[in-house]
């Protein structure tokens, strides 16, 4: 059972009233079904799939701090939406209380997801800086849990000579002793603002980078990427400036239908249980725009999530389509779900990891998949 009485003392309430203009939600909005940590009421964690946790903690950019709360602002957009995945139930924990220093806000942080994530808890975090991301992976580390994480960045931050904690914050988390990132993935990335060695850096560790516009030509074969996920960390940058106006890093990035896509993704990983959107600074939004394409990614994350619900485990072989493939002299195995469409192929060592269709189709052209190299390359 979840101890929420402890975790009170990191957290500040909401007011869903306040956040509704003291009106009544609607019998299938989502702010009349969520149980929230408000004044006088304690949500029952225990009863929760997916549990909303704001964490406002800007210290670590550069900028001063917005004055505004960006996840009360998102809560706002969130709460209107209808709740279609009636077999989800949902928890807001509130807002994290801020540290008297910034290694306070991390450790408060990482204390209340810990909990969380033990609890069988999938984590939605609205940030607060990008920089909460080496808090996020500390709530596995103090625990030894050896996860995948990825990111979703338009920048690399990697930046060893900058001072500014949200820009170098992956070299902590990449170089940490002892270390418990199995793999990383880094999607969405531009070019023309990631210094050409980062990747080199990046490769040489056997990590996996997908630039901008190699994921938009198809945005389907980045679903495995996610697919065995434990991390999710989404920086509102990858968002074009027209589909979210309080990114002003650039004018280009995916489009609002892409970021929903890539949020849907996420939701359907079988191992996702944190996933953390940052860098949303209320006082650069245009008429809540930026708010409103957050809470739609919620809404598709949600989505995702019910799609996983349905998913069977690989062990039911009577619920997948099993294709017995030989590639350049190796022979292997491709399985697609018959509930999703979803498909894995097996490695040498007999282990299966989630890969595309496109996949499958070069290996019946006698072609190896990049993926299966990479995959291979890590064991």
């Amino acid at each position: 059972m979840t101890d929420f009485s402890h975790l009170q003392d990191f957290l500040s309430p909401v007011s869903k009233a306040q956040l509704h203009d003291d009106e009544e939600y609607e019998a299938l909005q989502i702010g009349a079904s969520i149980d929230a940590y408000e004044e006088g009421h304690i949500p029952d964690i225990d009863q929760a799939d997916i549990v909303l946790l704001g964490a406002p903690e800007e210290r670590g950019n550069a900028t001063p701090p917005n004055g505004q709360h960006a996840p009360d602002a998102v809560r706002r957009e969130f709460y209107k939406l209808f709740h279609w995945h009636q077999d989800l139930r949902l928890a807001d924990a509130g807002n994290l209380l801020s540290g008297r220093t910034l290694g306070d806000a991390y450790a408060a942080f990482k204390s209340v997801v810990t909990e969380l994530i033990d609890a069988g808890k999938t984590v939605v975090i609205l940030g607060g800086s990008h920089d909460l991301t080496y808090a996020q992976y500390q709530a596995y580390a103090m625990k030894k849990y050896i996860i995948e994480a990825t990111v979703a960045d338009a920048l690399i931050d990697l930046q060893e000579t900058s001072s500014v904690r949200s820009r170098n914050f992956l070299l902590e988390m990449f170089m940490e002793q002892p270390n418990y990132i199995r793999h990383y993935n880094h999607i969405g990335f531009q070019s023309y603002f990631v210094q050409p060695r980062m990747l080199e850096t990046l490769d040489k560790l056997r990590f996996d980078c997908y630039r901008l516009g190699k994921v938009r030509e198809n945005m389907e074969e980045i679903e495995p990427v996610l697919r065995n996920t434990d991390l999710f960390s989404l920086d509102i940058n990858i968002i074009k400036h027209t589909d979210a106006p309080a990114n002003t890093l650039s004018p280009n990035g995916f489009s609002g239908e892409e970021a929903c896509a890539l949020s849907r993704y996420a939701g359907m990983s079988s191992q996702l249980s944190t996933y953390g959107i940052y860098g949303y600074n209320p006082s650069k939004d245009r008429d809540a725009l930026t708010a409103k394409q957050i809470a739609q990614m919620l809404w598709y994350f949600m989505d995702g999530r019910s799609v996983k619900n349905k998913e069977a485990q690989l062990t039911e072989r009577e619920s997948f389509l099993e294709f017995h493939i030989a590639f350049t002299d190796i022979d292997t195995i491709f399985l697609k779900s018959k509930k999703t469409g979803r498909w894995w192929m097996q490695l040498p060592d007999q282990t299966f990891v989630p890969c595309a269709y496109s996949d499958y189709l070069l290996a019946s052209n006698n072609e190896i998949p990049e993926r299966w190299l990479r995959n291979q390359e890590r064991l």
